[in-house]
């Protein structure tokens, strides 16, 4: 479905039962609703499940950039007010993390739990996502699709067909929307306000996540008293790479 919502023709999918608690799933740079497929059906026969695509992917609108947390933040609640709901569950993916991570210090009292994969309070140096943005704007995504894969998943998974279909969410991204969203990583520090967030969390990280590896998965979980689950034979995109 669409719908307008903070200034958007917001593109979202809805599944489960009416009543069901809510639960907010947000994707990754790059990729698109469709990154939490392998879980919706089974999420959904307990949740009123939520999959929309963030401002500047997927088939929602793209606005010029540059993003920040906030704002994308300011979307997600803008949707949950656009169907009524009060608070949700949320789980983000990477960027879709952090912005689970903004919400919750936005309107603490609309977040009844974090579940945080692959992600940080954090994701430096911010040279890199400057970089990344001026080259989907100069030359399109053709360019980044190889770089970017090799980080999202493990060599062994590389030429499966659910890799293929990463490639394929990646190469049909908005550049302006993949661009805008880079700098909202780049300017990201969420380090204060995340320390202060008093709410359920769980934290999860590929064993081999080179964008977020071990290292932020722990310092994101100690700051917000979360329990932390480490999954093998994963990279940054385990929602595809392991999906059970």
């Amino acid at each position: 479905m669409f719908l307008h919502s903070n200034g958007l023709n917001l593109h979202v999918q809805i599944e489960g039962p009416h009543g069901a608690p809510p639960l907010l799933l947000l994707h990754s740079l790059g990729t698109s609703l469709h990154v939490w497929d392998a879980q919706a059906s089974r999420l959904a026969r307990r949740f009123r499940l939520i999959r929309p695509d963030l401002r500047g992917h997927g088939l929602s609108s793209v606005t010029p950039g540059p993003y920040s947390m906030d704002l994308l933040a300011a979307d997600m609640l803008a949707l949950l007010d656009a169907l009524g709901i009060a608070s949700a569950h949320v789980a983000g993916l990477s960027i879709g993390g952090m912005v689970a991570q903004t919400m919750a210090a936005a309107a603490p009292a609309r977040i009844a739990s974090l579940i945080l994969c692959d992600t940080a309070m954090a994701i430096p140096p911010a040279q890199i996502w400057h970089e990344r943005a001026a080259s989907a704007r100069s030359a399109g995504m053709a360019p980044l699709i190889a770089p970017v894969l090799a980080r999202w998943v493990t060599a062994g998974f590389a030429d499966s067909p659910a890799a293929e279909g990463l490639r394929a969410m990646l190469r049909r991204t908005d550049p302006e929307g993949y661009a805008a969203a880079a700098e909202a990583i780049a300017g990201a520090d969420l380090h204060a306000a995340t320390a202060r967030l008093r709410l359920p969390a769980l934290v999860i990280v590929g064993a081999q996540d080179q964008t977020t590896p071990l290292a932020s998965a722990e310092a994101l979980a100690s700051a917000l008293g979360a329990r932390l689950v480490v999954l093998e034979h994963a990279a940054h995109i385990p929602t595809v790479e392991q999906p059970e």
